[in-house]
């Protein structure tokens, strides 16, 4: 896997694992408003082809908005 790849898969897992951990019972939630925060910041640029509606940045594929 890429560098960049691997860095946004880790981070978009880690948000996962906070949201699930925001609905637990007794969830410290200032904790998860400072660390969501921080993190959707530091969530870089989705690597080509790893868009889920398969549209590149790049824009080799044709997108919704390409219009």
């Amino acid at each position: 896997m890429c560098p960049d790849c691997e860095d946004f898969a880790r981070t978009v897992l880690l948000l996962g694992r906070l949201a699930l951990y925001a609905d637990m019972a007794g969830a410290d939630l200032d904790f998860v408003d400072a660390v969501s925060s921080s993190l959707a910041v530091s969530l870089p640029e989705p690597p080509p082809g790893m868009s889920a509606d398969g549209c590149d940045s790049d824009g080799d594929a044709t997108c919704p908005d390409d219009v």
